[in-house]
């Protein structure tokens, strides 16, 4: 009995032991935990400072620059040469009445102090400078001496493509991106990155390294995202032309809120090589690059500029198919179908009037207008648009948002894409019969769950997009009139909206070309009517979508342009139709 009590105690013993041992080693991990912790954020904040310095040490050297250039070449023409359109601009370039340098001193000097009022640009590319003494040598080119704008994520020799996250920063491009080099051999000049959202899934344009881009008619306001920066800059005058990229809206919401114009182009007209994605490998919804400018003549001689052998040569993948500019100089009358609301994002008064008025307009011109409704949207937006693009449920997104502080503008979103399945589907399904739509978004980023089901749901979008094909031809029209998000969001609102953008993203998913015009400004008169603003659910996300676009007297009021795919010279063609008859309509 006696050695039986013994035993025990010695077990007692070895418990204790074993417990303190445990208890040590978990105060020794959580430990662990918390210096990677610390270290890790102190990596981060240094990784950013030094690439904060980089950027103003690239503006301040383009100062200089200017400075020097403006003792020796007084500006005389320089508020003219900031007036001239894309087309009048090179046509007195390959003249000779102006001088690349004279141009490219302007457009650096106008950029460098609108940098200061919207914090647009990541970095000046200081090789321009060393481009600029050659570029004579390209006379020939459709952008000989053009100053252009590239978004952050678009790769260019010996700079980071950063694309907001800590994660890609100190990774300089070995080569520039086939765009870049097709716009060098074009005789364009890139001059400038510009600013996009941390991870660039977002209608906001800011991030932890370069902080928030202002909208240049309303400091108060996002200039929109993800291509934000190239909104911002070309919107205050600072670029004439800029190459931005586009998932979701990432090129028409920025041109919508900034009142620009800016063209998502089918996706593979343009090549894709070096231009970096926030999700890489996703197929479901496809990005697409294209150009952003002032006016629609521009965007359609980028395009033109782009769509050369040089690039075929450079990218077999894209087809070798030149601009048609007899496609976009037709005059023909159109089948126009139209909208004022998609089904899942009720417009806002504004954005339904600028729809009204061009409707009217292209009616006047002799065009034909048919109503239209969007497809299943109230299923297509969560099951197929959400889930495709967070297949994986949002690991790959968190992955890269990894080692650094979470900006505000995506915390809404990004929180919802880290709590665990099962919750999300809980939630789903505890909302469903009180708000509909909010539990078909829980659902929705959820992601596919399995490759079966990734394959299922690739096929379903297949059959949407032949169904929608086939519902445009049942209608007979050639192109359609729709709405674009806007006006310019208050800050803080865009995370918590990621599907506001419906009346966008819906042709990533169907791979439809499509491009924004502005037409308009807020009212007085529509600032009364958004009072009254109900949208299509009365649910949550309407009234903060209704807070979001609050306080926007002024704002640029936009509408969308969209045909089928790879008829890209025929929306550009449709969108100058509605450029010219808005000016007429103006004088």
């Amino acid at each position: 009995m006696d050695n039986v009590k013994l035993y025990l105690r010695g077990v007692e013993l070895d418990r204790r032991t074993a417990a303190g041992l445990a208890g040590a080693v978990g105060v020794v991990g959580a430990l662990t935990v918390l210096v990677r912790t610390v270290s890790s954020r102190r990596v981060a904040k240094e990784k950013i400072q030094r690439a904060r310095d980089r950027r103003d040490e690239s503006l301040q050297r383009a100062e200089q620059a200017v400075l020097r250039y403006k003792e020796s070449h007084p500006l005389g023409d320089s508020a003219l040469i900031l007036t001239l359109s894309l087309s009048e601009l090179t046509k007195q370039l390959q003249e000779g009445s102006l001088n690349p340098e004279d141009v490219f001193y302007s457009y650096m000097e106008k950029t460098l102090d609108l940098n200061k009022k919207l914090n647009c640009c990541t970095g000046i590319l200081l090789e321009s400078f060393d481009q600029l003494k050659t570029v004579a040598s390209n006379k020939e080119g459709l952008l000989y001496g053009v100053p252009v704008s590239i978004k952050d994520n678009i790769a260019y020799k010996n700079y980071d493509s950063s694309c907001g996250v800590i994660i890609k920063l100190e990774q300089p491009e070995d080569k520039d991106s086939v765009i870049v080099e097709v716009l060098k051999r074009q005789g364009a000049i890139p001059f400038v990155k510009t600013n996009l959202p941390q991870g660039l899934l977002s209608y906001d344009c800011s991030n932890p390294i370069y902080g928030q881009t202002v909208n240049p008619h309303n400091l108060q306001k996002t200039s929109g995202g993800s291509s934000g920066g190239e909104g911002a800059l070309i919107g205050g005058g600072g670029s004439l032309l800029g190459i931005g990229t586009d998932i979701g809206g990432s090129i028409r919401a920025p041109a919508s809120f900034c009142g620009i114009c800016g063209f998502k182009a089918t996706s593979g007209r343009l090549s894709s090589q070096g231009v970096r994605a926030a999700l890489p490998g996703q197929k479901s919804v496809l990005s697409s690059s294209g150009p952003m400018a002032r006016d629609v003549d521009s965007l359609a001689l980028c395009m033109q500029a782009l769509l050369c052998d040089h690039m075929f040569s450079l990218d077999p993948t894209v087809p070798p198919i030149p601009f048609n500019a007899q496609i976009y100089q037709s005059s023909s009358p159109l089948t126009i179908g139209y909208l004022e609301n998609d089904g899942f994002t009720g417009p806002t008064p504004s954005m339904a009037r600028g729809i009204r008025e061009v409707k009217a307009l292209l009616e006047q011109a002799g065009h034909t207008l048919v109503p239209y409704s969007p497809l299943k949207m109230s299923d297509v937006i969560p099951e197929m648009v959400l889930k495709g693009i967070l297949g994986d449920g949002g690991t790959t997104l968190l992955q890269i948002l990894e080692g650094g502080p979470l900006d505000p503008c995506v915390k809404d979103q990004v929180i919802h894409y880290s709590l665990p399945k099962w919750w999300k589907k809980t939630v789903s399904f505890l909302l469903k019969p009180l708000a509909p739509r909010v539990a078909s978004i829980c659902s929705g980023i959820c992601g596919v769950g399995s490759v079966a089901y990734q394959w299922k749901h690739q096929s379903a979008i297949e059959d949407y997009i032949h169904e929608t094909i086939a519902e445009w031809r049942r209608c007979n029209i050639d192109v359609l009139l729709c709405p674009v998000l806007g006006p310019a969001f208050n800050f803080s609102y865009c995370g918590k909206l990621t599907c506001a953008g419906s009346s966008m993203i819906l042709y990533n998913l169907l791979n439809f070309p499509a491009g924004v015009v502005p037409v308009s400004t807020v009212t007085a008169e529509d600032e009364e009517k958004l009072k009254h603003y109900k949208g299509n659910y009365q649910d949550y996300l309407d009234k903060l979508f209704k807070q979001a676009v609050s306080g926007g007297e002024g704002l640029p009021v936009a509408v969308q342009c969209v045909a089928l795919p790879w008829q890209d010279e025929l929306c550009l063609r449709f969108m100058k139709e509605v450029e010219q008859l808005v000016k007429q309509n103006k004088k």
